[in-house]
């Protein structure tokens, strides 16, 4: 693999990329070129792509919000293809297949390439389903307009616009690492999910009985008419009490941490704290186990469409039966209380399908926040090479990255997988019990995780304008 990579080295190199800022970007900077990004998100979401029926499917109908992408717009695709393409990653660098050293420059650029092709093989493998299987129908109204009637050429067009999305998504998600806050992936999920609550908590059109969806119009109506309180309003009462408790657990655990204390060798008095947080990876490993789950699904869903039932058929984006019903997650109490409806299925199979759920969120949530830790450099042996570079050291220990990547490895890889784990645990709960708004509970714990986060890199970062040498001090520039 190593010979590999260096004959593709100067392949990787000249990927294109955007641009690095040269010296510090200034905070109010920062924050114009993330609401640009925003902004620019919300036009695109808004673009219809040109040349499909209004009878298309959306293949990611069930991943909507999580993938933070709008169904037929030009951004059809969403996240998707950038967070699988780092799953693939993380899972070849994880098992040591892949041999690049990121706290290098070198490393680095390569890493980044790697990516970026990965990033465009996803972006058409995941846009070409949608028009073999079936998914997204060219309008024949267009083709005989435009192009004598020949459908493949509009195929050929919704496709070409699918994958220009995919890219756009792709470089505005490097806008905001280089020039913004945070990372686009993140704001991307804010945007989706936030629009999606609000949707939850306003909405008041009826869908599924004469009362209308929304939290709050919903409340007043039946309210009103007198209407059976538990039967039109139980789920959604206990929808609206897993968000809260959803906010306020995140919020504390956010806030939980070990600290591990350091000393300037230089400079006497000079003292800081390494903070190790209870959910040291953050919530992106779980935004990876999803997506995972989401590509198993989509895969199905496409070998469906396509006539192969083998491993289960679907009913629009609901798995119905098989392997696919088995792995499907579970996204509110209509999935598993089947004493309160018929479900279609067996308690027992209800059960197995449960387990299953929980196993693949458990695990893979440690798995992947240890593989995220590696790729991202928060791992010991990183921290340590940090804490090295910018003179501090543990009182009481030798200044040597050995020593202090001994003294790591008592706390960073078992808060993350105690972590991992707890964000799990978490989600399985959230999906249980289902949150307002057409999200999982997932989604809902990942929108509270990213903006808790990015609210404490924006005190951060306001920090480091009031007083520059910090950041110098602390390694941002």
């Amino acid at each position: 693999m190593g010979n590999l990579l260096d004959r593709m080295e100067p392949l990787l190199a000249a990927m294109p990329a955007v641009k690095s800022p040269e010296g510090h970007v200034h905070f109010k900077n920062k924050l114009l070129w993330t609401l640009g990004i925003l902004i620019l998100y919300f036009v695109l979401t808004n673009i219809p792509l040109f040349g499909i029926t209004q009878s298309s499917q959306d293949l990611f109908e069930a991943w909507r919000a999580l993938l933070a992408g709008a169904s037929g717009s030009i951004v059809h695709l969403g996240i998707g293809p950038i967070v699988t393409a780092s799953i693939v990653l993380q899972l070849l660098k994880g098992a040591d297949i892949l041999h690049i050293d990121t706290s290098e420059t070198r490393g680095q650029v390569m890493y980044m390439g790697l990516q970026k092709i990965l990033v465009m093989v996803m972006i058409v493998i995941e846009a070409a389903p949608n028009l073999v299987g079936s998914f997204i129908q060219p309008d024949p109204v267009i083709a005989s307009q435009f192009f004598g009637g020949n459908l493949f050429a509009v195929s050929i067009i919704i496709f070409l616009q699918i994958c220009i999305g995919g890219v756009l998504i792709f470089f505005m998600d490097e806008v905001v690492t280089k020039w913004g806050i945070g990372s686009g992936v993140g704001l991307f999920i804010i945007a989706g999910i936030s629009q999606a609550l609000i949707t939850g908590f306003i909405n008041w059109v009826p869908v599924t009985d004469q009362y209308p969806v929304g939290f709050f119009p919903r409340l007043i109506q039946i309210a009103i008419d007198g209407g059976n309180f538990l039967q039109y309003f139980g789920t959604d009462l206990l929808a609206f009490i897993t968000t809260i408790a959803i906010f306020l657990v995140i919020v504390y655990v956010e806030s939980t941490r070990i600290e591990i204390p350091l000393a300037h060798a230089q400079i006497r008095g000079a003292r800081a704290r390494f903070p190790v947080k209870l959910i040291y990876a953050s919530v992106l490993p779980m935004i990876l186990v999803m997506v995972l789950l989401a590509n198993i699904q989509m895969l199905g869903m496409f070998l469906s469409n396509v006539g192969i039932t083998l491993f289960g058929t679907f009913d629009g984006s609901t798995p119905q039966n098989g392997l696919m019903y088995f792995l499907a997650p579970v996204n509110g109490p209509s999935d598993w209380m089947w004493w309160l409806s018929d479900l279609g299925h067996a308690p027992w199979e209800v059960l197995l399908r449960l387990g299953i759920n929980m196993t693949i969120m458990v695990v893979g949530g440690a798995v992947f926040a240890l593989f995220w830790i590696k790729t991202a450099g928060l791992d010991s042996k990183d921290v340590a090479r940090q804490i090295q570079m910018s003179g501090m050291s543990i009182p009481g220990y030798r200044r040597n990255p050995q020593v202090l990547e001994k003294y790591l490895d008592r706390y960073i890889p078992r808060v993350t997988i105690i972590g991992g784990v707890f964000i799990g645990i978490l989600s399985v709960v959230a999906n249980l019990f289902g949150v307002v708004g057409s999200v999982s509970g997932t989604g809902l714990l990942l929108t509270v995780s990213i903006t808790y986060r990015l609210y404490e890199e924006i005190a951060s970062q306001q920090i480091m304008e009031m007083y520059p040498f910090m950041r110098t001090f602390f390694g941002k520039e």
